[in-house]
C-alpha cells in the first residue's frame, strides 16, 4: 500500500472507515500474534514430550541389552524372547534402537560423525540430539552414553566387553576408561500421526483465528456504527438544519454517556447563540435608528456648512468694499500736508489696521472657495526661479526689518513650470509670512527650490524659529490654529504671535488644487522646514470639490444605497434638536 493509500485511508476518510480499518488492523495484529505464539508452545511441547519419549527409550533399549548381556542361560532362548515380548508390550511404541560407536565413522553418515565430534568435546550427561525426518516420517532422537563411574568400566573391562567387537567393522574396542564415549544410542518412533497432529492443530489454530477476526470486524463495526458514529452523524444534521436557518431544531441523544454530555453542552451553547442573535438583532435595529438620526444631523450639518461657506464668500466680498473706501480716504487723508504729525501717525495706523483686516479678509475669501469647490486653476508656463526670486524680494523688507537673514537657492537652469503662476506665488508667501513671524530676531530663512526625480517641484523654507512641538505638527494645518508655541496658555486671546491661523491651511488646500501636498519636519528651538511638492507639469483637471463635500457625496451614495425602508426614515422630519441647530448656527456666524 501505497503512502498516498495509506494517507486516504486514516487522513481523509469518514471517521467510521478510519475506526473500522484501525480496529480490524489492530485485531488482526494482535489474535494472529497470540495464535503464532500458542501454536510455537504447542509444538513445543509435542517436541519436548519426543524427547522425553526418546530418553525413556533409550534407557529401556540399554536395560533390554544389559540384562540379554548378563543372561547367562543360552539353553533357554525361549525364555530370552519371552522377556524381550514383555518389555516391548510394556512401552507399547514401535521404534526402533541402535547404536553408534565412535570407532566407526568411517562408516557412519556426515550428521553421525558430526554428532561422535559434538559429543566427544562436550561430554555433558543430559546432552541430546533430535529431529524429524520428513522423507520417512520418523521421529530421530540420539543420546551419547558415557563410561560414567567405575562401576561400569569394571564392568565392562572384567567381562571383556571393553574390547569387544564392533558389529560393523568387526574390530575390537580398547578398553573403556571414566568418561569415554562408549556409543550413540539412536531411537527411531515413527511420526506420521505426530505430524498429522501438529497440522490439524494449525488448521484449527488458523480457523479459529480467522473466524475471531471476522466476529471481531463485525462486533467492532456494530460498535463504531451504533455507539460512536451514529450520535456524531445526529450532531451533524443537526448542525446542518441549523446553519439552513431551523434555530428550533435540538440534539435529542440520550446515551447516558460523553456523547450525551456533548448534546447537552451544544444545545446550551445553540441557546446562547440564539439569544445573542436577537440581542444583536435589537442592537442593530437601534444602530440603525441612529444612523438615520446620524444621517438626518450629516444632511443638516452639510447644509449649514454650505450656507456658511456662502455667508462667509458673500460677506467678504461685502466687507471688501467698505475697507477699500477706507483704505482710499486714508490715503488721501494721508496726503494733506496740513495734518499734525500725531493725526499722520494715526492715519497711518488706519491704513495699517486696514490692510491686516483686508488680507484677513481675502484668506477667509479664499478658504470659503475652497470649502465651496469654486475654486480655478489657471494654468500658464512660468520660471519657477522669477517666482521664488519675486517673493523672496518683496518679503525681504520685513526680514531687514526684524534683522533676519533671507537666502533663496535655485537650482540653475529649470526649465519652465507648467502651473498655477499665482497660487505657486500664494503658497510661497503664506510660508514665508510663516516663517518671518516666528523667527526671531538674528534668525536666517533659506528659500530652496529643485526639481527632483520623480519630475516633481521641491519648494523648501527652511527657518531658524521658535520650532513646533511633534503633537502640533498636523494640527497647525488646521483652520484657526497656531502651535503651542504661538499659543503658550492654550487661550487664542493671549496669543504671542498676530495671525488668524489660516495661513497653513489655505497652504494645504491650494497645494491639493495643484495636485500637490506640504509636510512640515520641525524640533522646538532648532526651527522648522516646510516642504511643498508639486507635479513640474499639471493636467487640466476639473473643479475639486472640498473634503466636506466629497465625504457627503460618499455619505449620500451609502445611504442610498440602504433598503428602500432605510431610505424612507431618512427622508423623515428632523428632530426638534437638529432643527434648533439649523436655525441658531446662521444667527452665530452673524455675531
Amino acid at each position: 500500500m501505497s503512502y498516498r493509500s495509506i494517507k486516504r485511508v486514516l487522513g481523509e476518510t469518514s471517521l467510521e472507515r478510519k475506526c473500522r480499518f484501525l480496529f480490524g488492523a489492530c485485531l488482526l495484529l494482535l489474535i494472529t500474534a497470540s495464535f503464532w505464539w500458542y501454536g510455537t508452545q504447542t509444538e513445543k511441547l509435542v517436541y519436548e514430550s519426543n524427547r522425553v519419549m526418546g530418553r525413556l527409550l533409550v534407557d529401556q533399549s540399554m536395560l533390554i541389552s544389559h540384562w540379554q548381556s548378563f543372561e547367562t542361560d543360552k539353553a533357554n532362548p525361549e525364555f530370552i524372547q519371552l522377556v524381550q515380548n514383555l518389555m516391548d508390550n510394556v512401552s507399547k511404541e514401535k521404534y526402533r534402537a541402535d547404536y553408534i560407536r565412535p570407532a566407526d565413522t568411517d562408516r557412519l553418515s556426515q550428521l553421525e560423525r558430526d554428532l561422535v565430534v559434538r559429543f566427544l568435546k562436550n561430554r555433558k550427561k543430559d546432552d541430546s540430539f533430535d529431529r524429524p525426518v520428513t522423507a520417512t516420517d520418523e521421529y530421530e532422537y540420539y543420546q551419547p552414553v558415557y563410561a560414567e563411574d567405575s562401576m561400569c568400566v569394571v564392568c565392562h573391562n572384567a567381562k571383556n566387553w571393553g574390547t569387544f567387537e564392533s558389529p560393523r567393522s568387526g574390530l575390537a574396542q580398547p578398553p573403556l576408561n571414566e568418561g569415554d564415549l562408549m556409543a550413540i544410542a539412536k531411537v527411531t518412533i515413527p511420526n506420521a500421526e505426530t505430524q498429522k497432529a501438529i497440522n490439524g492443530n494449525r488448521a484449527i489454530l488458523l480457523t479459529t483465528a480467522i473466524v475471531a477476526v471476522f466476529l471481531a470486524m463485525i462486533a467492532s463495526w456494530v460498535i463504531v456504527r451504533y455507539v460512536i458514529v451514529k450520535p456524531l452523524r445526529h450532531l451533524r444534521d443537526v448542525s446542518d438544519a441549523i446553519s439552513r436557518g431551523n434555530l428550533s431544531l435540538r440534539a435529542d441523544i440520550h446515551t447516558g454517556d460523553e456523547f450525551e454530555s456533548l448534546a447537552v453542552a451544544f444545545n446550551r451553547m445553540l441557546r446562547h447563540l440564539v439569544a445573542a442573535q436577537e440581542e444583536l438583532r435589537q442592537v442593530n435595529a437601534d444602530l440603525d435608528a441612529k444612523v438615520d438620526e446620524l444621517a438626518q444631523v450629516n444632511m443638516r450639518l452639510y447644509e449649514m456648512n454650505t450656507i456658511k461657506s456662502d455667508f462667509l464668500a458673500t460677506m467678504s466680498h461685502e466687507l471688501r468694499t467698505p475697507l477699500n473706501s477706507i483704505l482710499g480716504f486714508s490715503e488721501v487723508l494721508g496726503s494733506i500736508d496740513s495734518l499734525q504729525d500725531k493725526q499722520k501717525r494715526y492715519v497711518k495706523n488706519i491704513q495699517t489696521s486696514g490692510r491686516m483686516l483686508l488680507e484677513m479678509i481675502n484668506d477667509v475669501l479664499d478658504l470659503a472657495k475652497m470649502e465651496s469647490g469654486k475654486m480655478d486653476t489657471r494654468l500658464t508656463d512660468f520660471s519657477i526661479e522669477q517666482t521664488v526670486h519675486a517673493q523672496c524680494d518683496m518679503a525681504r523688507p520685513l526680514t531687514e526689518k526684524k534683522n533676519i537673514d533671507l537666502e533663496a537657492r535655485v537650482q540653475a537652469e529649470l526649465p519652465p513650470m507648467h502651473q498655477d503662476q499665482a497660487r505657486v506665488q500664494q503658497i510661497l508667501n503664506n510660508l514665508l509670512s510663516n516663517a518671518i513671524k516666528f523667527t526671531p530676531e538674528g534668525g536666517r530663512i533659506t528659500v530652496s527650490a529643485r526639481r527632483g526625480e520623480d519630475d516633481h517641484l521641491l519648494l523648501q523654507v527652511i527657518d531658524t524659529g521658535v520650532g513646533i512641538a511633534e503633537d502640533d505638527q498636523q494640527a497647525i494645518f488646521e483652520k484657526f490654529r497656531q502651535g503651542r508655541t504661538g499659543v503658550p496658555t492654550g487661550d487664542a486671546m493671549t496669543r504671542e504671535y498676530s495671525g488668524s491661523g489660516l495661513g497653513l491651511s489655505i497652504v494645504r488646500e491650494l497645494c491639493k488644487l495643484l495636485g500637490g501636498s506640504v509636510s512640515v519636519r520641525s524640533e522646538l528651538g532648532k526651527g522648522s522646514t516646510f516642504t511643498v511638492r508639486l507635479p513640474w507639469k499639471l493636467q487640466k483637471q476639473p473643479r475639486l470639490d472640498s473634503a466636506l463635500v466629497e465625504g457627503f457625496d460618499e455619505f449620500a451614495r451609502a445611504r442610498f444605497e440602504l433598503p428602500r425602508d432605510r431610505r424612507a426614515a431618512l427622508s423623515g422630519p428632523p428632530d426638534a434638536a437638529v432643527d434648533r441647530l439649523a436655525v441658531d448656527q446662521p444667527a452665530a456666524e452673524s455675531d
